[in-house]
């Protein structure tokens, strides 16, 4: 199963849970995660179902580049990690 994993500042703001899911692609994975804490929806996706542009979603370490439908898919052992992205100069 993949593994799904949020980092410690978004701890700062709602229960995210560590998952492990079946889901074939990104989106069903967040899915999974949302169902077990429905506010943790708020913090990653914006009102029109997008990834905030605070977040960035690495799948195997590779970043994710499709924000909107978040249609990436997973293998069965893949990695998944969601963490706010830094700026700065």
């Amino acid at each position: 199963m993949a593994k799904l994993v949020f980092t410690q500042q978004l701890r700062r703001f709602t229960e995210v849970p560590e998952i492990d899911t079946a889901a074939a692609t990104l989106r069903a994975a967040l899915e999974d995660a949302f169902e077990r804490n429905p506010r943790l929806r708020g913090y990653i996706l914006d009102e029109q179902g997008h990834l905030r542009p605070h977040l960035v979603i690495f799948i195997d370490g590779q970043r994710v580049h499709d924000r909107i439908g978040l249609a990436d898919a997973l293998a069965a052992n893949s990695s998944v990690h969601v963490l706010q992205a830094l700026t700065g100069g």
